[in-house]
């Protein structure tokens, strides 16, 4: 298969005609508890659009499955971490009990999983805190532009730190700062399907280098910010599932 050319002209990527489920990626999604079982649908959600052929969620066999399925009946359940086909794992959200972390090319981290940064034997590793989860994985916030380059170094992962102007830092210290989310992405399930955009996006731009990483992340960050955006002009209040509806669109036209 041809390397897919990385380009900012194109937030997706690029779909060979010969392409099938399993070239253009495939995500697997650990998310969801008892306490929080809407934010498994809501990764999964976010995963669904983001480019990736297939998307899997481990089954804990508890609400959160039955939702996500009937949801999206599209999402395959699974029982394990060892589907060596699933090259981006998205782990955390919405607080599943996470006893080891899978080894996938790359790997998501949200909510309480971001503390197992350090334990992760993927070959790329991305982190996505609000300033109070920051603040509970011990680094104080006085600058948010050098916080999210602290919390990339030290945990040798991609920090996507969420608030106004999202930061995107890597562990070389390399920074991008996002201009298109607005306030209403500051909404309840909004984090959630960022998460599941950055790993679908992972999945199916398979870039292969920390520069390449940081773009497609910055992506997946661009398109969420757009989607809120589109959602507030025609809705008032936004919320999750807007921003979830109105992300085909601006895909598709950017």
């Amino acid at each position: 298969m041809a390397k897919k050319k990385i380009s900012d002209s194109q937030l997706l990527a690029p779909v060979a005609e010969s392409s099938h489920k399993y070239t253009r990626g495939l995500v697997g999604v650990m998310a969801g508890s008892a306490e929080f079982p809407g934010a498994a649908v809501m990764v999964c959600g976010g995963a669904r659009r983001g480019g990736a052929g297939y998307v899997k969620y481990f089954d804990q066999s508890d609400r959160a499955t039955n939702l996500v399925l009937s949801a999206y009946p599209d999402v395959a359940p699974v029982k394990n971490f060892d589907d060596e086909r699933i090259n981006t794992w998205v782990i955390g959200s919405g607080k599943p009990q996470v006893k080891k972390l899978p080894e996938s090319r790359y790997l998501v981290l949200d909510s309480d999983a971001m503390s197992l940064a350090t334990q992760s034997h993927s070959t790329f590793t991305v982190i996505t805190p609000h300033e109070g989860e920051a603040v509970a994985l011990g680094f104080a916030l006085r600058d948010r532009v050098e916080n999210a380059k602290t919390l990339a170094y030290e945990l040798h992962a991609f920090c996507v730190l969420k608030g106004p102007g999202t930061i995107i830092a890597a562990p070389d210290g390399t920074v991008i700062i996002d201009d298109a989310g607005g306030a209403e992405l500051s909404t309840a399930g909004s984090g959630d399907i960022l998460a599941g955009l950055i790993g679908s996006m992972l999945a199916s731009w398979q870039p292969s280098n920390r520069t390449e990483v940081l773009e497609v992340i910055s992506y997946a960050v661009k398109a969420h910010g757009l989607a809120g955006r589109a959602a507030a002009e025609e809705l008032a209040p936004v919320v999750a599932t807007d921003i979830l509806d109105y992300l085909p669109y601006v895909l598709k036209n950017n």
